[in-house]
């Protein structure tokens, strides 16, 4: 699992809200005494006190290299198994690249398991799905034994293929961004969905595409 420690100072600067009259019933408050926690997807070590407000206003980075009509870099990395697995091997097939934050936390497991009830309508539309983060292969081993995960995941050690598509990050880009690609036959992107907050709405929003192409 990711880990990322954020300084005393960070977070009520970053995130400073815009309208001074937050009500404190919209903030998420920090313990004082410093503790784990995890966000979306990642594990978060903060220090004293502080407030957050409300995930509204936590807004996610537009800006990526991989959009909509764009062919995206290939890449080849290894699977769940250790097998290494390469982007264009699927040319003349959908397929479907989401980038997930990391396994074992709370909106990536939801994300996967949806993934996963609804794999075979993915199969009906002659589709390829496939998971990508940056933890190893056997995290990834892990992960789709205990969930029972149909299909691939990919490790991207480093984020190289993360970088390399722009994909967005949260928190202004501290936090990695959840994405996902819908890419057809030719190789050429027909959908490019961001929603960290909802990760199952990848899983509606990717098969709306697919079932039009």
């Amino acid at each position: 699992m990711a880990s990322l420690t954020l300084p005393n100072h960070y977070l009520p600067t970053l995130l400073r809200s815009h309208s001074p009259n937050y009500p404190s019933s919209q903030n998420l408050s920090l313990s004082s005494t410093p503790s784990n926690s995890q966000f979306f997807g990642l594990k978060l070590s903060h220090s004293p006190s502080s407030s957050i407000p409300s995930y509204s206003f936590l807004r996610t980075s537009i800006f990526a290299k991989v959009s909509k009509g764009s062919s995206p870099p290939n890449f080849t990395l290894k699977d769940q198994n250790g097998k290494n697995v390469t982007l264009s091997s699927f040319k003349g097939k959908p397929v479907v690249v989401y980038f997930y934050p990391a396994d074992e936390t709370p909106g990536c497991t939801k994300q996967a398991c949806a993934f996963r009830d609804s794999y075979e309508k993915f199969k009906k539309a002659g589709a390829v799905v496939v998971g990508i983060s940056g933890d190893d292969a056997s995290s990834h081993k892990a992960f789709a034994s205990k969930y029972k995960l149909p299909f691939t995941l990919l490790s991207d050690e480093g984020n190289k293929v993360r970088k390399e598509w722009g994909v967005p990050g949260d928190f202004f880009g501290s936090l990695p961004g959840r994405e996902t690609y819908v890419i057809d036959k030719k190789g050429v992107v027909q959908l490019v969905y961001n929603n960290q907050f909802q990760p199952e709405k990848h899983i509606d929003e990717t098969l709306k595409i697919l079932q039009s192409l």
